[in-house]
């Protein structure tokens, strides 16, 4: 599948510490989007993805809810470049 895009979210809320970057790693693979998800030092976890824009618009849908323990209160979504990266990594 070839890239159409690449978005970066920032989540904030409670989203370290209840595995939100597992669920990003989960809801990504499903969607078969490469990318990343790590934990920031402010507390929000970064998301980055890319492929087609639908499926990108599905994983933020996604990014919204988080996982059950989570307390999503922000996403910010950016534009972003695409990377050469194969799969989606927990960083």
């Amino acid at each position: 599948m070839k890239p159409s895009g690449a978005k970066r979210w920032l989540v904030s809320g409670r989203v370290q510490g209840v595995g939100f970057r597992y669920f990003a790693q989960r809801r990504a693979d499903e969607l078969g989007l490469s990318g990343w998800a790590r934990n920031l030092d402010d507390g929000r976890v970064e998301v980055y993805a890319m492929g087609p824009a639908e499926r990108l618009s599905d994983l933020a849908a996604a990014l919204h809810m988080g996982p059950r323990m989570a307390e999503v209160r922000g996403v910010e979504e950016m534009e972003d470049t695409v990377q050469l990266i194969t799969g989606f990594l927990v960083r």
